[in-house]
């Protein structure tokens, strides 16, 4: 597919229209608020059949505006976050998984934010990015004024935490929840008085399983696990804070002229409770993809709306423009539909569309499952098997009707041959590291790098945070980073790390672009484990303590750049982990 210019696109988006089948009755454009959780299932509301779980406040939203029956998303984190940015596939954006680089978005894609700031907004994103973390692929290159959040896909500890403002580490105070919600809060008093979009990708209830004791022990007095209370705790305790951002738009009246949009990034990431349907978290199956959205307009969104109709991810970009009164041009490739006829009984597009769900199960793209929706049928593919179920008929998908009905399935296996042929037309592969004199330093993580040798991840997946392990000395031993870099020149070099004492004297070593730079290790350095209130046992690294050591600079030229970390004259018995590697340029060579 052509893709227009990023100035292009925008131009598009800013050509002001009436809304198709919606009356607009505003005196001003309507300011945004999207809310998303992460791991929260179909199943974990009150207002969707869960007797246990107490959230009263979604519950009422789910009455106060519409209400969507059959909304999917992707099945896992960074894909779904990509999808609903852009209102395209995400495999068209360049994400496709969740670490190690294959979650960032393209810099060329256009979000929401981007569209909005450059009609007038304010923007602001408060909680989880998961769409790359370096500049400009960082959220403060992608349209948001203000971010106050973490990039990676999960956080270490959600007590107190080191967050990032404006690319800056501030440390908090408190349950993440709570302090996000407090600057989203603040971000909203800002900017009363002219619109503003407020994106609150809430981390919760995704693991570590933590929560404040309040929320934690009232579910283990109703008799559930510890890791069920916890998900449960945390999910009220998300529920009170929507609460607080619902009261503050009505305290400062700004209630009926604020769109207020609440969905899920994917199903539950436990089997638990979700209304009998099969899979969860990284499964295409329903259980894995159907969500709630519930869309609250007082002004113009009918209370006590339901709509039927399949929707998905990729509709949220186009119908927010079309509720702020921006139109899409048709230029624009755009995979999604704005929702707003629906809302109005007009389902004819949407009656005969074609929903796509794609999953990769790790950075090998070859791994993966697939479906296509249509009506009330599905059909799932893996490797060399498809199974088509009657959603109608069959809520739960326990029967496979393929034999039954060849044709549906050989028509449903077509589209996504189809599709995936499009969406994928411009390669798949993960993401080179951004290094510009602007988003200076630029630390490249561990989990982004590529291991040869003996090395491995601390927690083996590779996920944020983890760190390096089994260096030795042998000449295949060695990480690296595929760097873009848009600057060329000097750069400082450090590298995070710990080590003992048979450690030290051993070389570390850095080379790119035929230079190199080498510092001697001095100094042995164990760092502490800081103390995490898991209420179940994680499968996260934890957080420690690293020290610093500085290999002098090296010079990276403009282009793709290769740039490798090698120990070659560790010692026996030295044991050594690497963090990560951090570049500042210098503008003073």
């Amino acid at each position: 597919m052509q893709y227009l210019s990023k100035i292009s696109i925008v131009l598009f988006l800013l050509l002001a229209c009436p809304g198709s089948g919606f009356s607009q009755k505003k005196a001003k454009q309507p300011n945004v608020i999207l809310i998303l959780t992460d791991d929260q299932g179909w199943g974990d509301l009150r207002s969707n059949g869960n007797s246990i779980v107490h959230t009263p406040v979604l519950d009422k939203l789910a009455k106060d505006g519409a209400r969507f029956d059959r909304f999917y998303v992707s099945p896992l984190c960074a894909p779904t976050r990509a999808a609903l940015l852009t209102g395209r596939y995400h495999l068209r954006t360049g994400t496709y998984w969740v670490t190690n680089g294959t979650e960032t978005m393209r810099a060329e894609e256009v979000t929401i934010a981007e569209a909005l700031k450059n009609a007038g907004y304010a923007t602001g994103i408060y909680g989880k990015w998961h769409n790359g973390a370096h500049y400009p692929n960082h959220p403060n290159g992608q349209g948001f004024d203000t971010f106050f959040g973490f990039c990676a896909g999960h956080l270490t500890n959600y007590f107190d935490a080191t967050l990032e403002y404006n690319r800056q580490p501030v440390k908090t105070k408190g349950f993440i929840t709570d302090v996000l919600t407090d600057s989203a809060l603040a971000f909203i008093d800002k900017h009363k008085n002219k619109p503003f979009f407020c994106y609150i990708p809430y981390n919760a209830p995704h693991s570590p399983f933590q929560v404040p004791n309040k929320y934690f022990n009232q579910y283990k007095q109703l008799g559930q696990n510890d890791e069920l209370a916890s998900v449960y705790g945390m999910v009220e305790n998300i529920d009170d804070n929507i609460g607080r951002v619902l009261n503050q738009l009505t305290r400062l009246g700004l209630d009926t002229n604020t769109i207020v949009i609440f969905m899920t990034d994917n199903g539950p990431q436990s089997y638990r409770y979700n209304g009998g349907m099969k899979g969860k978290k990284g499964s295409v199956d329903e259980g894995g993809v159907r969500v709630p959205l519930f869309i609250k307009y007082p002004s113009n969104i009918k209370a006590g709306t339901k709509v039927k109709a399949l929707t998905a991810h990729i509709d949220i970009l186009p119908t927010i423009m079309e509720l702020c009164g921006i139109k899409t041009g048709h230029a624009l490739p755009l995979d999604g539909m704005s929702m707003l006829p629906l809302l109005n009984g007009q389902t004819a597009r949407f009656d005969s569309r074609s929903l796509f769900t794609h999953v990769t199960f790790s950075d090998k793209i070859e791994k993966y499952s697939g479906a296509v929706r249509k009506a009330n049928y599905v059909l799932v593919l893996q490797k060399d098997e498809q199974r088509l179920y009657d959603l109608q008929a069959d809520p739960g998908q326990k029967s496979d009707i393929k034999s039954a009905k060849p044709q549906i399935a050989k028509e449903l296996s077509s589209q996504y041959d189809s599709w995936y042929a499009a969406v994928t037309s411009n390669g798949i592969k993960r993401s080179a590291i951004p290094v510009v004199a602007k988003g200076s330093p630029v630390e490249l993580p561990a989990h982004e790098a590529f291991l040869s040798g003996a090395l491995q991840f601390k927690e083996e997946k590779g996920y944020a945070h983890d760190w390096l392990i089994n260096w030795n000395k042998t000449a295949d031993t060695a990480s690296w980073w595929e760097l873009d870099v848009k600057d060329e020149g000097n750069y400082q070099i450090e590298v995070l790390y710990t080590c003992n004492k048979a450690a030290i004297g051993a070389a570390l070593v850095v080379e790119a672009n035929g230079g190199k730079a080498t510092q001697t290790i001095s100094r042995d350095f164990v760092g502490k484990t800081l103390p995490s209130p898991d209420r179940v046992k994680r499968i996260e690294a934890f957080e420690k303590e690293w020290a610093r050591i500085s290999l002098g600079k090296i010079k990276l030229s403009k282009g793709t750049v290769a740039l490798t970390l090698k120990t070659p004259d560790l010692p026996a018995g030295a044991a050594l982990e690497v963090k990560a590697l951090v570049l500042s340029h210098m503008k003073h060579p």
